[in-house]
C-alpha cells in the first residue's frame, strides 16, 4: 500500500525529513483541504466534507496532491 497523507505526518512528527515533493504534496492537501472546508456554509455539509477528508488523508496516496487537478 502507498503512503498516505497522514503517513507523511507520521514521519515527519517522528522527526524524519520529508523529501521537497513529500513537504509539497502535504502543502497541496492541506490548502486543498482548507479551501473545501471554507467554501461550506452548511453546518452539516461542512462535518461530512470534514470527514470525506479525513478518509482521504489516510487512504490516498500522498503523490495523488502533486497534481494540479484537486485546485480546479
Amino acid at each position: 500500500m502507498a503512503a498516505s497523507i497522514n503517513d507523511l505526518r507520521d514521519k515527519e512528527f517522528s522527526g524524519s525529513r520529508l523529501s521537497p515533493e513529500e513537504r509539497a504534496a502535504l502543502s497541496n492537501f492541506d490548502r486543498y483541504r482548507l479551501n473545501v472546508l471554507n467554501s461550506e456554509t452548511n453546518e452539516e455539509k461542512f462535518h461530512y466534507k470534514y470527514r470525506q477528508l479525513q478518509v482521504i488523508a489516510n487512504l490516498s496516496d500522498w503523490k495523488e496532491f502533486l497534481h494540479e487537478n484537486f485546485f480546479q
